[in-house]
């Protein structure tokens, strides 16, 4: 319990900070969820990604709205009932308002209560939160129909191109390719922060919010996943390497990173959901820069950093992706929105070495996929092969990025 002159302060206090604070470089999505109104607006995102940018972006359409922060370590403590005291608070300053904005509004329990009567009200509600299942059962028992959701991920190359004001090549890609895309980090540069921005991750959205005591494992299979992007694990692999006492200790943990944002597991292609399940499963990390900071062994491979980049890109648009392996392997099945199936090899450099083993990949993932056309994804290469009467095209990632 808080009380109302102590959130006066808090409001006010966090207005003056929001007021000061420049909107930064558009973000992708901004037009799109623009058109989110009348639902919930719910964007979820890894730690630092630049949620509260987008909101405050997307706040400042409408010009007058409240806004609070319940990060704020002034806040600690609000319950439930505390939003009757806020929404006084908010009237008594600015007046009536149609617009509420919420950051990180998980910490408080049963905040779905307070949004729903929001709705009750006709008013437009955005708010934030740094867990990807989070809002899973709040919203699908109280917001059923009323909420649209909104994953949101570190910059994607257009926006590093206009946080950086310079042009796309692979000149450019190649800063982007390195240093991945958390605002904070492209705007300072140093690398500590990346650290502290894992440490964060593991300390307060994972081990405080699922009370996990033993943070040593949980942090060190973190950096090993984040050090193995493109390899395939199984959960009795990670029970054997950490001394976990069950290989359900091993499918929690890699939950609870996944939860956080951190990495993503993708299975293998199979017409068989349990096939899916029961085969082993490749793991990506949500951004290059931050892998490379916490993982010595990350950067040294440059194709799993390409990989990744290439992943990062399809999940950004809601792609659902595997992984191919038969006789051959082929990197990336992926589904879109209208079911259409789709093969991509990716490939640091196409030489004589390896193009026998790449194309061999891709065209028996084509095959299984029964698509006419494949696309071979490269550092710098671009070139076009018809084979078993198939279309392959090769293409740089970075001038692919520009069309996704």
């Amino acid at each position: 319990m808080i009380l109302k002159d102590t959130l006066r302060k808090v409001v006010r206090s966090q207005q003056q900070t929001i007021s000061a604070l420049p909107l930064g470089i558009k973000r992708d999505e901004l037009s799109l969820l623009e058109k989110a109104f009348p639902f919930a607006l719910v964007i979820t995102g890894i730690r630092r990604c630049g949620k509260s940018t987008l909101l405050l972006q997307l706040a400042d359409k409408y010009g007058k709205y409240y806004y609070f922060n319940f990060e704020d370590p002034r806040a600690v403590g609000f319950e439930a009932s505390d939003f009757e005291k806020l929404d006084e608070v908010f009237h008594e300053e600015k007046g009536s308002c149609d617009s509420y904005f919420f950051d990180e509004i998980q910490n408080v329990p049963r905040w779905e209560l307070f949004v729903r009567g929001l709705l009750d009200r006709k008013k437009h509600v955005v708010i934030t939160g740094s867990s990807a299942s989070l809002f899973s059962s709040e919203l699908g028992t109280k917001l059923t129909g009323r909420h649209i959701r909104h994953e949101l991920f570190p910059f994607s190359f257009n926006e590093f191109l206009k946080l950086k004001k310079i042009k796309p090549s692979l000149d450019s890609f190649k800063e982007y390719f390195v240093k991945g895309g958390f605002p904070d980090f492209l705007l300072t540069e140093k690398e500590d922060a990346l650290q502290e921005l894992m440490v964060d991750i593991i300390a307060r959205d994972i081990a405080v919010r699922y009370k996990i005591r033993n943070t040593k494992k949980l942090n060190e299979m973190a950096v090993y996943l984040m050090s193995n992007i493109g390899k395939e694990f199984s959960y009795n692999s990670l029970k054997k390497i950490f001394g976990l006492g069950s290989i359900n200790s091993a499918i929690s943990f890699v939950g609870n990173l996944e939860e956080s944002y951190l990495i993503f597991n993708v299975p293998r292609f199979s017409a068989s959901i349990k096939k899916q399940i029961m085969n082993p499963k490749k793991v990506y990390s949500i951004d290059n820069g931050l892998s490379k900071a916490n993982s010595a062994s990350f950067s040294e491979d440059s194709g799993r950093m390409l990989e990744n980049l290439v992943f990062i890109s399809l999940k950004r648009h809601n792609k659902r992706i595997f992984y191919f392996r038969e006789e051959g392997e082929c990197d990336f099945i992926v589904k879109d929105q209208q079911g259409r199936l789709s093969a991509i090899q990716v490939c640091f450099e196409l030489n004589e070495n390896n193009k026998e083993r790449e194309l061999k990949g891709l065209l028996e993932a084509m095959k299984k996929t029964r698509t006419s056309s494949g696309l071979i994804l490269t550092y710098g290469q671009e070139d076009e092969l018809v084979l078993e009467q198939r279309k392959i095209t090769i293409k740089p990632v970075w001038k692919w990025l520009l069309e996704q």
